[in-house]
């Protein structure tokens, strides 16, 4: 029997994201003993053990709603930043923020500037909302702030600026961000998408969080997926102007982020020390990759994050399924703007030279490993 029921004529411009199979189905349909997953831009060093304790005295209080105003966790945060509670916005994920950010602020015809290569659920929510993404293009891998200024019109709402960005890793100098910031009119609302901060170790990156007194319509937005190892518990938070984050609790669901999510965003933030670690060792194998592939005459956008936008040389569909059949599984460039590249994963020193060892014996034809 056919369908009858129409959905919103929006949709028709919108396509689900792209998942794809799952690992094990990957490791079942090529019969593989084992696939080291480099695709999804995740901590490979795991979470806090400091989490995985308090996460079982959490249990035996499954059967009570969570906090919906995560008082806890706000006044945790707001002591870590020395900001005041009333600025914080805790959300299902940084991905839940921006949807209510559109929700709240985005009517139908209005416009949201973004880079033409970037985060993509910046365009489909402002699609679904019935707003128009304006899509500036990047310049050698960085968003192009004064292109992006001259983007602006009386519909633009909102402005998308991914620091550092993904899929390239790149980060805009503050000197610029802070000019960018600046001239922004203050009706607009500038968003700040910070989910890999904590990785960054450069004097060029501004820190945003001191902005707040002064540009009321600037918000940040981090995230416990990335570097604190939280991506399967889906916690993310906001940095924005009081009036702001009112507007999105009315649009919020009342219980948008469950308990032993926000338990354990309270440990992790209890363990700096296991944070530390895992940008050095993050670092040690950015270094190492960096060197490697320079060697081999590849090129890639200097990253400030915990991935590497490689360019091949030759289509990423192909590197990618070359990759797979000696079980390591990237993102290939072709799904992210860049169809000669592919999107890495910096992992553990034995993953990073298994990856080099592999992207070696593909070069040089011989495909698989011995």
């Amino acid at each position: 029997m056919a369908v009858k029921v129409k959905s919103r004529k929006i949709l028709q411009m919108v396509t689900a994201y792209p998942l794809g199979k799952s690992v094990f189905d990957l490791q079942k349909e090529m019969g593989l003993p084992s696939i080291i997953n480099l695709s999804e831009i995740e901590n490979v060093f795991g979470c806090s053990p400091y989490v995985k304790n308090h996460l079982t005295q959490q249990l035996d209080h499954l059967f009570t709603y969570p906090d919906g105003s995560a008082r806890l966790l706000t006044a945790k945060l707001a002591e870590f930043l020395n900001v005041k509670s009333d600025r914080l916005f805790i959300g299902n994920g940084s991905d839940e923020i921006i949807r209510l950010l559109l929700r709240a602020f985005l009517n139908a015809g209005d416009e949201a500037v973004m880079a033409e290569i970037t985060f993509p659920r910046y365009k489909t929510n402002v699609t679904i909302e019935g707003g128009r993404p304006v899509l500036v293009p990047l310049i050698e891998g960085k968003h192009d702030l004064d292109g992006m200024l001259l983007s602006i019109t009386e519909k633009t709402k909102l402005i998308f600026v991914c620091n550092p960005n993904n899929p390239t890793g790149t980060i805009v100098e503050k000197k610029k961000l802070d000019d960018f910031i600046s001239k922004v009119p203050e009706h607009i609302l500038v968003v700040l998408d910070e989910a890999y901060y904590e990785y960054v170790m450069n004097d060029e990156y501004l820190q945003s969080v001191p902005y707040l007194k002064k540009y009321s319509n600037l918000v940040i937005l981090r995230t416990f997926s990335k570097v604190y190892g939280l991506a399967g518990l889906r916690i993310g938070y906001g940095l924005m102007d009081p009036f702001i984050a009112e507007e999105l609790n009315k649009v919020k669901e009342v219980f948008n982020v469950n308990q032993l999510a926000q338990a354990a965003a309270i440990s992790a933030l209890d363990d700096q020390e296991f944070r530390v670690e895992c940008v050095e060792r993050n670092e040690e194998g950015k270094r190492f990759l960096e060197n490697e592939l320079t060697k081999m005459g590849y090129t890639f956008f200097p990253t400030h994050a915990n991935f590497m936008m490689i360019h091949t040389g030759q289509p990423g569909d192909v590197v990618r399924n070359e990759l797979l059949k000696n079980g390591i599984l990237v993102k290939s460039g072709s799904a992210l703007g860049y169809p000669d590249a592919i999107r890495v994963t910096i992992s553990s020193m034995q993953d990073n030279h298994y990856f080099i060892k592999c992207l070696k014996n593909i070069e040089s034809g011989n495909g698989g490993i011995s």
